[in-house]
C-alpha cells in the first residue's frame, strides 16, 4: 500500500513540473510575440511617416508659382485643388500606429505661417529602434521626424541592367 502512495506523489510532481515548463514556454512565446508586434508598429510608423513626407514634398513641387508652398493641413495632401484638376499626393489619411488616430503633430515651415513641412508622432511610447532613418538617435516615437526635405517626391526609375544597356549600345553601333 505504501508503494502506491509514493507513485501518486511522483506523478503529481511530474505534472506540476510539466505545467511549470509549459507556463515558462508560453511566457517566453508571449514576450517574443510582443516584441514582434512592437517592431511591426515601428516599421509601420516609418512607412506611414515616410509616405506623408513624400506627399508633402510632392505638394511643394506641384506649386504653380515659383515660391514653393507647403500644405496647411493633411487634407491638402489628400486633395490638392491648386491646379486644373485636383491632385492626390496622399492616398488616405494614415493613422499613427501608436495612437491609432491620424493625429500627427505638424511641424511648422519657417516663413509660411500655418504651413508645415514635416510630421511626427504624438506618442511617447519607447521604441526598440535606436536610430531613425536620418541617423539621429531616437528613444520614443515622438523623436522620429518625417521631413519633406529628406523625402523624394517622385523616386527615379531604376537604372537599366548592365546587360540591357550594353545590348542597346551594341545595336546602335
Amino acid at each position: 500500500m505504501s508503494t502506491m502512495r509514493r507513485e501518486h506523489g511522483y506523478s503529481y510532481l511530474a505534472v506540476l513540473f510539466l505545467v511549470a515548463l509549459t507556463a515558462a514556454g508560453l511566457a517566453a512565446l508571449g514576450q517574443a510575440w510582443s516584441t514582434a508586434a512592437e517592431r511591426e508598429r515601428e516599421r509601420e510608423l516609418l512607412f506611414r511617416g515616410g509616405e506623408i513626407a513624400r506627399a508633402i514634398a510632392a505638394y511643394a513641387q506641384a506649386t504653380p508659382n515659383p515660391p514653393q508652398q507647403y500644405p496647411k493641413s493633411l487634407d491638402d495632401l489628400l486633395s490638392d485643388p491648386r491646379g486644373l484638376r485636383p491632385r492626390h499626393h496622399l492616398r488616405r489619411a494614415y493613422a499613427d500606429p501608436f495612437t491609432g488616430e491620424p493625429d500627427w503633430e505638424l511641424v511648422a515651415e519657417p516663413g509660411q505661417p500655418g504651413a508645415f513641412s514635416a510630421v511626427r508622432s504624438r506618442s511617447t511610447q519607447p521604441l526598440l529602434l535606436e536610430y531613425g532613418p536620418d541617423g539621429t538617435q531616437v528613444r520614443v516615437a515622438r523623436d522620429l521626424f518625417f521631413s519633406s526635405r529628406n523625402a523624394t517626391a517622385h523616386p527615379q526609375a531604376p537604372a537599366e541592367p548592365a546587360s540591357a544597356a550594353s545590348a542597346a549600345s551594341a545595336a546602335s553601333s
